[in-house]
């Protein structure tokens, strides 16, 4: 029976003849010297092996460091090449293929630093705040030992969106209980300065991250949704504009629209009646006994869909967004009081793996995602823009779809520019185009579906319900989506 041998080699663990065994193979070329006394196996990699096994060396050779300063940011692996540690007994930088590790002479673990296998440390969090508030010099490599003051901003920020005022205080109580020992008196004052601005109990000047200084004035925003709007804005503003103009010789042709337009909207969201149902509540006042609200959803709709001078409102700024918003929804889900009608959530709400902003942070995302739209021109371009800003915020506990595709069609008649409908058969390519935006900065796929969606509803002849109903029926609009999928059937131009 074979032992399977050990990916590195410690000198320091075997003997005389051992040590002379290592060397050996390291001149054949069996194993690679990574620094003196220690070897791999990996002989193909490296720098690679160092990453797999940064800790496990990082343990032997300098026992009870503790992994801090910068080095908190990337989780301690070293993503950018350089690895800071404090430890007692040692200063002696320590040179690897691809990764240089820095200590400087400091305390070893406290209550609070988390245990890594072998003996390792890695600072916990009140301790990683004070360690980055120190005034350093930079390595003898140029490289920053501590995180720069707006990081560590950011972080505060986090702290406070997620666990709340409460929390923020907790850390700041677990700071003050290790910062003697840490030697840290003048970093705890520091973090006491920015933490009482955060919450408005001292003076807020002391900030200067935009997050931080938005959420002591009580507008903070969620600023990674807001690098995502800045990212979709910089991309609609790249596109060539492609106008598709609602032309007033072709108004009777659009007769119908605003009510399939409602209709459609509340299918996606599962408001799901036939067209005639729907026909029959909007045009006929006939509400089922059984389903009241979900037939004021469609009526809440319809009205805002079909009144051309709310739908020839946009806002002209982050203030007068808020304000529209609340107005709208009011009139949307104003056969809901239990929905909150006009008023923005209280409480956190999601859909599959999207988180959407947290509730204190809607009003402030909304202000700042409004101000990334601020050079885009195109009636098409802001009309993306402005659906997306309001589906990403979900600023509602209900409604949050139907009010950011009026939203978006709102740009357009007020552009004189042919709405957007997204039929039940498209709901799979429009959610998936949502969540590829979201997710994986795939900006590109959901402009491709709402420009086709666009070019759709620009052909289907909305005259009457006949001709409309025929051309939805001859694209497949109003197959079930999944089914569709399943049957290999896609929306197809009239």
């Amino acid at each position: 029976m074979t032992t399977k041998r050990s990916a590195v080699l410690f000198a320091a663990d075997t003997d005389a003849s051992g040590r002379r065994a290592l060397a050996r193979a390291a001149a054949k070329g069996e194993l690679v010297r990574l620094t003196a006394g220690v070897y791999t196996t990996e002989v193909a990699d490296p720098e690679g092996a160092v990453r797999r096994h940064l800790w496990r060396i990082l343990a032997h050779e300098i026992p009870g460091a503790v992994i801090t300063d910068r080095s908190i940011a990337d989780g301690g692996i070293g993503s950018d090449g350089v690895v800071f540690l404090s430890v007692p007994n040692r200063s002696r930088p320590l040179t690897l293929p691809g990764m240089r590790v820095l200590p400087r002479r400091g305390p070893g673990p406290v209550e609070g630093d988390m245990a890594l296998p072998d003996g390792l440390w890695i600072a916990g969090e009140a301790r990683a705040l004070l360690d980055n508030l120190a005034i350093t010099r930079p390595s003898a490599e140029g490289a920053a030992r501590v995180l720069n003051r707006g990081a560590i901003e950011e972080r505060l920020d986090q702290i406070c969106a997620h666990r709340g005022p409460d929390g923020l205080n907790r850390v700041r109580d677990q700071a003050g209980a290790i910062a003697s020992a840490l030697g840290r008196s003048r970093e705890l004052s520091i973090l006491n300065t920015l933490v009482g601005a955060v919450l408005n109990t001292r003076p807020g000047a002391a900030l200067t991250s935009p997050q931080l200084q938005a959420r002591a004035a009580g507008t903070p925003f969620d600023s990674r949704r807001i690098a995502v709007f800045e990212r979709l804005a910089q991309a609609l503003g790249d596109l060539a504009p492609a106008p598709l103009p609602a032309m007033p010789v072709d108004q009777d042709r659009r007769s119908t629209l605003p009510f399939y337009e409602a209709y459609f909207s509340n299918y996606i969201e599962g408001t799901e009646f036939t067209v005639d149902e729907a026909a029959a509540i909007v045009f006929d006042g006939m509400v089922p006994d059984n389903r009241p609200a979900d037939a004021h959803d469609i009526l809440g709709t319809y009205r805002l869909t079909s009144s051309i001078a709310d739908m020839s409102r946009v806002p002209r700024g982050g203030t007068d967004l808020v304000d529209l918003l609340k107005e709208r929804h009011a009139v949307l889900l104003g056969g809901r009081p239990e929905a909150g009608p006009g008023r923005f959530k209280r409480t956190p709400n999601r859909a599959g793996s999207t988180q959407f902003v947290a509730p204190e942070d809607v009003a402030g995302t909304l202000l700042r995602g409004f101000e990334a739209a601020g050079d885009l021109i195109d009636p098409f371009a802001r009309a993306v823009f402005m659906m997306f800003l309001v589906s990403e915020v979900h600023p509602f506990a209900d409604g949050n779809g139907r009010i950011a595709r009026i939203f978006m069609n709102a740009e357009l008649v007020t552009a004189s520019q042919v709405r957007i409908v997204i039929p039940t058969v498209y709901r799979e390519n429009y959610l998936a185009g949502l969540r590829a935006a979201t997710h994986t900065a795939g900006d590109a796929s959901l402009i491709a579906v709402l420009s086709f969606a666009q070019r759709w509803t620009a052909r289907v002849d909305w005259s009457t319900r006949t001709t409309a109903e025929a051309d939805l029926l001859r694209t497949h609009a109003l197959r079930d989506a999944r089914e569709a999928e399943e049957a290999g059937v896609r929306l197809t131009l009239p």
